[in-house]
Order: C-alpha cells, then structure tokens, then sequence
C-alpha cells in the first residue's frame, strides 16, 4: 500500500508519533492493511440497542440505543446522559468482531452472535437486573 506523505503527516499528528514511531507503525503490514480501511471505519456507526430489560438500576430500557463511531468510540453526544458501566463492559467483543469482519471484508452485519448482556445477572439470581443488547453497523449519515 502506497502511503501518501499527507497521510504519514496525518497519522503522526493523529497519535502524536515521531517519524521513527510512524516509520515502526507503517512497517508492520497489518498496521498498513488496518490504516488502509480508516475510511471504511470513519463512514460508520456501531449502534448497540437495548432490545430486552428488566430491573435495571441506570434505567436502560428496550429501545435504549448507544452510539460508537466506526472505531470504537463512543459518541457522547448521541447517547443518554448516564450508561452503566457494566453495560459498556462488554460491548468491546462485539466491537472487536465487527472490526475483525470489517478488515476481512464482511458484511459485519451479518455477525451470528450480536447479542450480548451486562454482568448483572438479574433479581433471580441475586443481582438487581438485567439487560440483553443487541449490535449492528449503520453507515453514517
């Protein structure tokens, strides 16, 4: 992959790397083939949506959506004004695979298991509640 000398200037900017860093980071070849795909990333947005709930203590209800840019950040400004932490807990999995899918150029949403829940393990068990969520990919708008 041929990198432009704006995009060196951009990724040492972006990371604060020194010129050895960015020389380092573009000599591993999947560091290339993932900076290769940043455009992919930048035109997406991961969507998690609450999709069953019951005694949850942040009052994450079904419909509740949270919004992650392309890359795995969360975008504070569409999501609601508390989130519980062990709801974001484990989101990173469901992250990680659609990255994976991403970079191996497959639909991500067509992920078999989207579905995951917070370590809350509910009333019945002990804990207070839980909520079961679900993830997807939609292009940004």
């Amino acid at each position: 992959m041929k990198i432009s000398q704006e995009m060196k200037s951009n990724l040492q900017d972006h990371f604060g790397y020194s010129e050895r860093e960015v020389q380092e980071f573009l000599s591993n070849t999947r560091n290339q083939d993932v900076f290769s795909k940043a455009d992919t990333f930048a035109g997406k947005t991961i969507v998690v949506e609450v999709v069953e709930s019951h005694g949850c203590n942040s009052q994450h209800k079904v419909g509740t959506k949270f919004y992650f840019d392309g890359s795995g950040n969360l975008l504070t400004s569409l999501n609601p004004k508390k989130i519980c932490i062990f709801a974001l807990a484990d989101l990173d999995k469901l992250i990680s695979a659609i990255h994976e899918l991403i970079y191996a150029g497959i639909d991500p949403n067509e992920m078999r298991f989207k579905r995951t829940g917070c370590s809350d393990v509910g009333l019945k068990c002990g804990g207070w509640g839980h909520i079961i969520m679900e993830v997807r990919v939609e292009d940004r708008k």
